[in-house]
Order: structure tokens, then sequence, then C-alpha cells
């Protein structure tokens, strides 16, 4: 790892509590398997459109995928549903120790930027809601280069624009997508165990796993 080391996070259920989303599926589809059925087929569909060569922005992919699963259940979603679950979408708050855990690394010299599926408006209203935006240099988004991760051009971008080797990069994620991704790439990766993920035994393993953004901190802090 360079002098200052280079630390970029994504951002959905990794830095932010997707749980804040489960009163709207709670309201709509009275599952509690809903939302992670939801979140799972959003993520398929982003990186399917993306093989497609089509680019659509994460949040419009997630409102189609919304009602695509009510239609399989004959529910009918109105644009007030969809509007309220993209409010949610954009007021997620961070995990409990994301704030603190973030501002440990900065001060220990990490550099930390973020790169998400989000459109950077969205993103941008994620983490000012969540009081995290003064915290990182740079925010990055896959629409720059209109495809989602894990395809390689997110990443690559990110590292062209900030001027770094890859292998001077760490990806912090909750994905293992999003890990196996970064590693193609070339570049280091951690894993956060959030509820809901777990490390997958074939493909690119992460370089550090923990149960939360303390854990992943305290190992890239005495590396």
């Amino acid at each position: 790892m360079p002098e200052r080391p280079i630390v970029v996070f994504d951002v959905n259920e990794t830095l932010l509590d997707l749980n804040a989303l489960r009163p709207t599926f709670d309201r709509i589809f009275g599952d509690p398997a809903a939302l992670r059925l939801w979140f799972t087929n959003l993520i398929t569909y982003s990186e399917a459109l993306t093989l497609s060569g089509v680019y659509v922005p994460f949040t419009d992919i997630g409102g189609a995928v919304l009602r695509m699963l009510a239609a399989t259940r004959g529910i009918t979603v109105s644009d007030a549903d969809s509007a309220e679950l993209t409010d949610r979408f954009a007021g997620m708050p961070p995990h409990p120790e994301v704030p603190a855990a973030l501002r440990r690394l900065r001060d220990h010299g990490f550099r930390l930027f973020t790169l998400t599926d989000n459109t950077l408006e969205i993103s941008g209203r994620q983490l000012e809601r969540a009081g995290l935006t003064d915290l990182f240099e740079r925010r990055f988004s896959v629409e720059t280069v209109r495809r989602h991760k894990p395809a390689p051009e997110g990443y690559r971008s990110v590292a062209a624009a900030i001027e770094a080797d890859p292998g001077d990069i760490c990806l912090i994620a909750c994905h293992v997508w999003d890990t196996i991704g970064a590693a193609s790439a070339g570049w280091r990766t951690a894993l956060i165990l959030r509820e809901g993920n777990a490390p997958l035994d074939v493909g690119p393993q992460p370089d550090r796993v923990g149960q939360d953004l303390d854990a992943i901190a305290d190992q890239l802090i005495e590396r």
C-alpha cells in the first residue's frame, strides 16, 4: 500500500443501511423477504443490462424491478409507492459504526473515495443526508462509463482519475460481486459481512474480511 493508502468504498448497504427501505416493502408486499429479493434482482438486472451493452440509471432499474416483483404477485405499484422508495433510498442512514470508522481511517492518513452504481446526484443526496460527505476526497459513479459494477470500466476510471496504480487501491464492499470486480481490475479488496452477505469460496478472494467497518479499519491501520 502507498504512503497515503487509497480506499474506495461501495455505498449502498456497505456504508448505508438498506433496512431503511423495509417499511415500504412491508407495506406493499407484507413479506419480510421482499426487500432482499428486490435488491438481489436489482443487482442481477443492472449486470444483465450492462452485459447486453445497455445503460439504465440504477434508480430507474430499481423502480422497474419493484414493479416487476409486484406484478408476479398480482400487486399494483403506484407512482406514490415508487416515489416513496426513491426517497427512502436517497435517505438511508449509515450503519452505526460507519461515521467513526471513516474518521479513524482519515485520521490515520487514508485517502477516502466512493464508487457507486448510483448517479452522482443520488449518491450526493445519500451521503449528505447521512452526514458523510465531508469525509471523502471525491465521489465517483459508474454513470461516467455507463457500465454498472462489476464491469471493469468503473474501477479503471477511478484509478485513472486519481492517477493511482490499481494495486495501491483497496475497495471496501459488502458484496462479493463487487470485490470480484475490483480484484479482477487489479485492486486489493476487503469484504464486510453485512446481514445477508457472506464470502464465496470460488473466484478471487478478498484480501481482508470483517464483520463491520470497524474490523476492516483495524486491519488496514495495523497492516
